[in-house]
Formats: structure tokens, C-alpha cells, sequence
């Protein structure tokens, strides 16, 4: 379930008691988080439909909402801690439930919302009721209604999302018809598919069906994590890199993906995709288990750099037994035995039926050196603890920021905005540049940011909009340059070559228009070369 570990809640605290201390706002206040801060369950609908086949679209409603309601702001109970949950009550996976017995497991769960719905075919069209029990409250909300043909599932689907997430924020900025634009390229057979993977029982069955998902569906990446993660637990090592490899590191399940392909590569012996896999990871997301296993892999490459990596996961987390373990191990080989018995003193101290800590201490300090034992790798994969950490902490500077110009607070937006496009984390970069234009649309910063945002997301018609809306305010070098890339991705090369010169008139030393000129030129030269 969507629990923060030890180091993280006293981070979390430190963070928050630090900002509020900082502001004119109560520690107890800031403590209590934002409500904006919120945990999710959805049970899958329930179907009132007598037409044939359907079933599946009641788990369908789960994925999917889960899939596009989740954001930097909103956790999602996943369907695995829904069916722990539902396994520790006796109740079966496929249950109707009774309102007391969603209340009851909402309850033990600690959500703020439950999602629940229903759906009907008539043989002609498909309509989709969902409503939010809001827990804090214990209020049901009425009923929000979408329909369409049933081909129209994926847009119904969508746009429930964007219903109930309006419901949660009704400050939500994005437009419902922008929303369920980005769904456009799911196809329905390909989504039938992946539910049906998801729901299926055997390893088999669920690489047929995640396989024909992507068939149908050639960058459902969604459906090539699941997967690699099948293949992984068959321990199939080759094909789970294999899947896990074709996800674009772009993709918003890049990270989970290269986590999975470090471990993949590192069973197999391949220790340097595992580092390869293990470093894109840390580079955006600083969890303790990929700092541990990075320095694994570099310890077991014989690379210096493991010690400093096995250090920061002890730091991260020093209440995990084998971080401690770990470092000792690498302190050792390093000639430091004095500092390698402390460490594994404190292994043993958090973890006393840990026996072979105890067998390497006692070694160690009998003889001050010893054939060390293997490093241990860690396969627990925790990104929506740390991203509520990182959540919360944003909460406390969004509360000191409640009453400050909108000009300071939206560029503190553009700032975040700024740092989630070069991790990649394109989707919440939207979201950070968004909200800084909303505060400030004179911001150019802020359009600019969300134009490129928005380009990597594929955007092109909205992040061309935000170009105009850049150059509205002033003529502006960076803008007329992305602009020309956004035209060489369209391939309107005399356009491109057009935004280029304005750029270069504005900036004539700028170092990525003279590159894109030269590239063009070349585009420019085989175009011409075909037309003769």
C-alpha cells in the first residue's frame, strides 16, 4: 500500500516542520498536509449491462481512471493493494460490495476518496455513471454521466476521469476536451487486451493477451511494462529486459521500467545494463533501493564510486538493516575494517536474527579481515512514497507562498517546471508550468516551458498556441527556435527555415539555431535532391 517508509516520514516531517517554521502558518497546520494531497481508490464498476462479453470493462474503469487521475497530487491505491486488502477482509477479488463493506475496507485503507461507478449497453449506446465517496466527509457525491457509442469507450472513459477529477480540484485548468484528447491514441481492442492480461490467471494467458495489446497497439507502453514485469517474475530475464528496453525514456513508466530492466540485467549477470539501467533512474528519482542497488552492481564492477552510492542509500534510509550491511561490506574492501565493524554493529543492533551479519562481524573482528559475503540487492520499487514526500514538501512551500505576489509565486512554478522538463517528467512539468501561467499570463518563462512540455508530449497544436502566446508579449529568440523544431517535427521545412532566421535575426550567436540550421540545410538539400 501507499505508505511512506521511516526515512521518508522523517524527512517529510523535517521538510515540512522546516517550512512552516519559515511562515506565518501553524507547524500543526503544516503537518496536516494540504488537502489537495489525496489517496484514491477505485473499485472497479459494476456492470448493469445483460449484453454479452462485457465484464471486463468493470476492471477496464479501475486501469483506466487510475491510469489518467494520477498525478504529483493525487495517489492511486493500485489494484494490488486493493486485492491484498480484499484478501486480508475474506472478501473476493470479483465481490459485489455492500456500501458498509466499501466503507469498511476504504476505511482500513485510509483513503480520502473511493471511486465507484457503473456501466450499461443497450445495444446501441454505452453509458458510464461514476461517483466519489468522499471519505473525510462520509458523503456520497451525486452521479456523473458520460455516454457515447460503445466504440467511444476509451473518450467515455476519459472523460469520467476529467468529471471526478474536476469534482476533487474544481480548479482544474486543463480544458475536458484537451483531456480526453490524449487518449486518442488507445485503441479499444488493444485496451481489451491489456484488462484482459491484467484480470488473467496464468502466466501465459497474460503474455497473449499484453502481447496482442501491443500488436494492436505499437507504443501501448503501459502494456509492455506488464509485460516485462510477467516475464521478471517467470524469471525470464531476457525477455523482461527485452520488453522493458522498448519503453521510451521519455515515457512516464521509463523509470519503473529501467528499475526492472537494472534487476533483469543484474540476475543475469549483465552488470553493466544494470548500472546503465539503475543510473538512468537515480539520475531523476533519488530512492534509496536504486542508490543500494547501483552500488551493488558498481561495487561488484569493482568501480570506487559504489562506497560513495551504498553511503547515500544508508543516509536515505538508516533504519534499513541492509544498507547498513551493505556499506560495511564495501568499507571493508576498502581497508576501513574499523568503520566496516561499526556499520555492520548496526546491522545486527536493527536486525538481531540477521545471522549472517553476525557471522562477518564476529570475523571481522577476530581476524580484522575476511572473505566478505554478496552485497544485497533490493527489489522493492517505492516512487509513490517518495513522490508523496516530494508532494508534501511542495505543499509547505505552496502554504508559505498562499499570500505572496502572484508574480514571485508563479516564478517559483516556472522553477519546478524548469527541473521536471530536464528530468523528464514532461506530465507534471504541464502541470507546474500551467499553474505559473494561470498566476502570471504575462510570463513568458511559463508559456515557453509549457509550450516545450507539451511538445514532448506531443502536443503540437497546444504547444503552438503557447508559442503565439510567448511572442504576444515580445519578440523572443527562444520561442521563434522552438517553433522551427516544432516544424521540423511536421516536416514544414520553408516554415521551419522562416521561425529559424527570426530566431538567428534576435540571436545570431545562439548555439542550438546554428546546429538546427544546419541540419535543415541538410533536410533542405535531400528534398530537393527527391524532387529531381
Amino acid at each position: 500500500m501507499n505508505r511512506l517508509g521511516i526515512s521518508a516520514v522523517f524527512l517529510l516531517f523535517f521538510a515540512i516542520s522546516s517550512a512552516a517554521l519559515q511562515s506565518d502558518i501553524p507547524a500543526q497546520a503544516a503537518r496536516a498536509g494540504s488537502p489537495k494531497n489525496i489517496v484514491v481508490l477505485i473499485v472497479p464498476f459494476t456492470n448493469a449491462s445483460k449484453a454479452p462479453g462485457l465484464e471486463w470493462i468493470g476492471e477496464a474503469f479501475a486501469e483506466v481512471l487510475g491510469q489518467r487521475m494520477q498525478s504529483p497530487s493525487i495517489f492511486m491505491i493500485s489494484r494490488e493493494d486493493r486485492l491484498y486488502a480484499f484478501d486480508r477482509m475474506g472478501i473476493p477479488a470479483n465481490a459485489r460490495l455492500s456500501r458498509a463493506t466499501l466503507l469498511r475496507i476504504a476505511e482500513q485503507m485510509d483513503v480520502d476518496y473511493v471511486v465507484l461507478g457503473d456501466y450499461n449497453y443497450d445495444g446501441t449506446s454505452f453509458t458510464a455513471h461514476s461517483q466519489l465517496l468522499n471519505m473525510r466527509r462520509l458523503h456520497l457525491l451525486p452521479a456523473m454521466t458520460e455516454s457515447g457509442s460503445l466504440l467511444q469507450l476509451v473518450d467515455i472513459q476519459a472523460a469520467s476521469a476529467w468529471d471526478l477529477l474536476r469534482e476533487m480540484s474544481p480548479a482544474l485548468a486543463v480544458p475536458k476536451q484537451d483531456f480526453v484528447a490524449e487518449t486518442k491514441d488507445i485503441r479499444l481492442d488493444a485496451l481489451e487486451n491489456y484488462v484482459r492480461g491484467v484480470i488473467a490467471t496464468s502466466s501465459p494467458e497474460r503474455i497473449r493477451h499484453f502481447k496482442e495489446a501491443v500488436r494492436l497497439n505499437s507504443n501501448y507502453t503501459v502494456a509492455m511494462l506488464a509485460l516485462g514485469k510477467t516475464y521478471f517474475d517467470l524469471r525470464d530475464y531476457a525477455s523482461a529486459i527485452d520488453w522493458f528496453g522498448k519503453i521510451p525514456v521519455s515515457d512516464t513508466h521509463a523509470l519503473e521500467a529501467n528499475f526492472f530492466l537494472g534487476l533483469a540485467a543484474y540476475y543475469s549477470g549483465n552488470l553493466d545494463r544494470a548500472a546503465q539501467a539503475f543510473s538512468l533512474v537515480a539520475e531523476r528519482l533519488p530512492l534509496t533501493e536504486v542508490y543500494n542497488n547501483l552500488g551493488v552492481v558498481e561495487a561488484r564492477r569493482g568501480k570506487s564510486d559504489a562506497l560513495e552510492y551504498l553511503q547515500k542509500a544508508m543516509d536515505g534510509d538508516p533504519a534499513n538493516a541492509d544498507y547498513h550491511f551493505n556499506l560495511a561490506i564495501s568499507l571493508a574492501r576498502a581497508g576501513d575494517t574499523s568503520s566496516a565493524i561499526r556499520a555492520l554493529k548496526e546491522a545486527v543492533n536493527l536486525n538481531p536474527n540477521d545471522g549472517e551479519a553476525k557471522s562477518y562481524l564476529d570475523s571481522l573482528t577476530r581476524a580484522g579481515a575476511s572473505r566478505p559475503p554478496l552485497e544485497r540487492i533490493k527489489r522493492n520499487y517505492d516512487e509513490a512514497s517518495f513522490r508523496q514526500l516530494a508532494f508534501a514538501i511542495q505543499n509547505a512551500q505552496e502554504a508559505q507562498m498562499a499570500h505572496a505576489d502572484p508574480k514571485k509565486h508563479a516564478a517559483m512554478h516556472v522553477e519546478e517546471g524548469k527541473q521536471q522538463l530536464r528530468e523528464g517528467f514532461y506530465e507534471d512539468a504541464r502541470d507546474s508550468f500551467r499553474e505559473a501561467a494561470s498566476l502570471d499570463p504575462q510570463n513568458s518563462e511559463a508559456h515557453l516551458g509549457l509550450a516545450n512540455a507539451e511538445m514532448a508530449l506531443n502536443d503540437f497544436a497546444g504547444s503552438r498556441s503557447e508559442l503565439d502566446a510567448v511572442l504576444s508579449i515580445g519578440p523572443n529568440p527562444a520561442a521563434y527556435l522552438a517553433l522551427a523544431q516544432l516544424d521540423l517535427k511536421e516536416k514544414k521545412l520553408d516554415a521551419a527555415n522562416e521561425h529559424l532566421g527570426q530566431a538567428l535575426h534576435l540571436q545570431p550567436e545562439n548555439a542550438v539555431a546554428l546546429q538546427l540550421k544546419q541540419q535543415l540545410a541538410a533536410q533542405s538539400g535531400s528534398a530537393a535532391e527527391a524532387k529531381q
